[in-house]
């Protein structure tokens, strides 16, 4: 296999925030014209805290390693290191990188051979201080194989018809999946229920349907899409959607430096769409993603409801959120 490293500025962040950035890599591929990419172009990715994020998985070419040739010649595994910011790899970033060889060999058929990128190709990848780590072997921190662990589950969540899915996500709506989802044979990782409230079981049993559908790697991570969720209840729900404040502040708090990332709570979008139809935010930044725009259109909103000065520094509040949701058909809880 190759070891491939980002390339661009990466900082450490967060284990929570590593499987949106994976999305968000397979995301810029599937972007980019020029390299006709029908998937993210790793087989496999590595976050600093060792977890192993499935990408074309095993037994497909990858697209990543400089032509067709050399694709064909070796799987492609990145790991999530920069070219500045996060330019070390850890110890644990290490050993997942151990456990995605072996998951190769194991599953894919994968030789003994572990090169970096630039072995065989003109590119400066995967980086000086990870390539010194292939040149040593690549062994694994602490001696030993391994073995590689379960992939992650999703923890990200989606509105879909002005209701939320995924983890944590909660309302009859969520029982009608689960229900759904036993009928159709993909109920297994059920202990109890299904129940309101959207859990670990629920992605991936919902992970299951999406593969039975012919959905792969990102596409079936278990958060429902419009597609597999009709076809699944053969309709889309829709319903007066809930937000939670606690959630809400915190993604207004946490968002604005990270533009441009993945919706950390689907709840947002319920409330941009609320500030939109209020003639507050222009429909472009209406994304789920809490930013600098939405705090300015949701101060508004405040001075509005009558606050001023810090009152109305765009964190939403109880009485603000309810008087919003009043207005425009969502309601609050904590």
């Amino acid at each position: 296999m190759k070891v491939h490293y980002l390339g661009t500025a990466y900082a450490s962040r967060a284990h929570d925030r590593c499987a949106a950035y994976v999305r968000q890599v397979r995301d810029a591929h599937l972007a980019n014209t020029s390299e006709n990419y029908v998937d993210v172009a790793y087989n496999l990715l590595v976050c600093e805290h060792g977890t192993v994020y499935e990408g074309r998985g095993a037994h497909r070419r990858c697209g990543a390693n400089g032509s067709a040739d050399l694709n064909r010649a070796h799987y492609a595994v990145c790991a999530l290191l920069g070219s500045s910011g996060l330019t070390e790899p850890p110890d644990a970033m290490l050993r997942g990188l151990r456990d995605a060889v072996a998951y190769l060999r194991r599953e894919g058929d994968a030789g003994d051979e572990v090169l970096g990128h630039r072995d065989g190709h003109p590119t400066s990848c995967p980086g000086d201080p990870l390539y010194r780590w292939v040149r040593a072997g690549a062994p694994r921190p602490g001696g030993g194989e391994g073995e590689p662990g379960p992939p992650p589950v999703a923890r990200y969540q989606t509105t879909i018809n002005g209701l939320v899915y995924g983890y944590g996500a909660r309302g009859d709506h969520v029982t009608a999946v689960g229900r759904a989802l036993v009928e159709r044979g993909h109920g297994e990782h059920y202990r109890v229920g299904p129940g309101p409230v959207w859990s670990d079981a629920d992605t991936l049993n919902y992970a299951s349907w999406q593969r039975s559908l012919g959905y792969t790697g990102g596409d079936a991570d278990g958060v429902p899409g419009e597609v597999s969720l009709r076809r699944l209840l053969g309709r889309l729900p829709s319903g007066r959607p809930v937000v939670d404040l606690s959630r809400l502040v915190a993604a207004a708090r946490q968002d604005p430096p990270s533009s441009g990332t993945r919706v950390s709570y689907g709840g947002v979008r319920v409330v941009e769409d609320a500030l939109v139809a209020e003639g507050l935010l222009d429909r472009r930044y209406a994304d789920g993603h809490f930013g600098t725009a939405t705090v300015r259109a949701y101060a508004a909103w405040q001075r509005r409801c009558g606050y001023t000065g810090a009152a109305a520094d765009g964190i939403p509040g109880r009485d603000s959120l309810t008087r919003l949701g009043r207005a425009r058909g969502f309601d609050v809880t904590s």
